[in-house]
């Protein structure tokens, strides 16, 4: 696709009426957009979101070793349900002991959780807030020392020493995804989202080089995205009808490739099973890293799909109000809002009150963050981001 054309004409007299209209439109758009934010979304489900902001996943590090909820996790979260988002996600969940990502993981893979949980989803909802869990394994990005062995992987990976999984052990995780849903779902939660972003196991299914399967889960793209399709039709076999369900996926990075992506979610959006689409795309206003797909947003190349009613947000270095309306001019549905969320507890309120209020500039001060509801361990956690915290 050839790039677009960067020396603009000479602006004739007849055309300035013109662009007086194409510049009132896109203020239109821009107000039309503000407006949108404050507006309930209803997902197909039957759920409504009360505005169009969304607490994005955030690994934190704030559970306990066995994976159970603390009290510093469950502060961070229902502060921000407290602060005005319609919809509160927990961090990513792990649903295999063998598939924890991070120290500090919350977990979902036992009954054990199940006191926490309960806590949690009640807490996020008594402000009037959705609750729902991410559900995660990390795959071969477990760190072995971590979690006690070898980590897995759709198939043998000599660059992190892990293994391929056998066809049972797929099985088995597919299962263990559902049944995390259901547990979800026990616990009060009102729905989850399904991780299959970032390099994490099930987007290492869908690539085409890290997957190497020469079963029903490898070779052709239907093939490599069998194991979340699998998982989205057992979710929606076994829970409630009115249970949230969504899908995070990132187009870039992790050996993926775009054109697969567009592909593969198009037929996510196409078979119209889960209720939001959350696309995870480093930075909302990027071009593509691939050459052949450069010259116009990679957002743009999902906003063109055909979705039905599946509500379809964005993640991605969305930080300030006029950022956040240029993003919803491009036809979404809602944003995930990140380390917006992180240096302001009550972003959706701050905004309604005043539409162009400042956020904070980073790096901001440990006894800022410390007012915003992180732990130590959070603050500590958030060092290892540059620049994002003053010592």
């Amino acid at each position: 696709m050839p790039m677009v054309e960067k020396n603009f004409p000479t602006v004739s007299a007849e055309a300035k009426p013109l662009i007086h209209l194409i510049s009132n439109k896109k203020l239109f758009m821009t107000n039309l957009s503000v407006t949108k934010l404050f507006q309930p979304l209803t997902l197909n489900c039957g759920a409504t979101l009360k505005n169009r902001f969304v607490l994005a996943p955030l690994t934190n590090s704030q559970s306990h070793v066995d994976g159970t909820l603390s009290d510093e996790e469950y502060h961070w979260l229902t502060l921000r349900a407290q602060g005005g988002f319609a919809l509160t996600m927990t961090c990513a969940a792990h649903v295999q002991a063998e598939g924890q990502g991070f120290p500090g993981q919350l977990g979902i893979f036992s009954d054990h959780h199940l006191d926490g949980l309960t806590r949690l989803a009640s807490g996020i909802k008594q402000h009037d807030s959705l609750a729902l869990v991410q559900l995660h394994h990390a795959g071969m990005r477990s760190p072995a020392d971590l979690i006690g062995q070898t980590p897995l992987c759709p198939s043998d990976n000599a660059e992190t020493g892990a293994r391929g999984m056998t066809t049972a052990e797929v099985e088995q995780l597919t299962e263990d995804f559902i049944v995390a849903a259901e547990r979800a779902e026990k616990a009060g939660f009102e729905g989850v989202e399904i991780h299959g972003a970032h390099g994490y196991i099930l987007a290492q299914f869908l690539s085409s080089t890290i997957n190497q399967r020469d079963d029903q889960y490898g070779g052709s793209l239907d093939n490599r995205g069998r194991i979340i399709r699998d998982i989205i039709d057992g979710v929606r076999a076994r829970c409630s009808s009115n249970f949230i369900l969504g899908l995070r996926l990132s187009p870039e990075r992790f050996d993926v490739q775009l054109a697969d992506m567009l592909a593969f979610t198009q037929t996510i959006l196409s078979d119209g099973k889960i209720d939001f689409l959350d696309m995870s795309l480093w930075d909302v206003f990027k071009e593509p890293q691939e050459e052949a797909f450069q010259g116009r947003t990679l957002l743009s190349y999902f906003t063109e799909l055909e979705r039905g009613n599946i509500a379809l947000g964005i993640a991605g270095k969305l930080r300030t109000p006029e950022e956040i309306r240029q993003a919803m001019a491009a036809d979404i549905d809602f944003v995930l809002l990140g380390r917006a969320a992180i240096l302001h507890h009550d972003y959706p309120l701050q905004m309604q009150a005043d539409d162009d209020f400042q956020p904070v500039a980073n790096p901001v001060s440990v006894e800022h963050l410390r007012s915003e509801g992180l732990s130590e361990t959070f603050v500590d956690y958030m060092r290892n981001w540059t620049g994002f915290v003053a010592d």
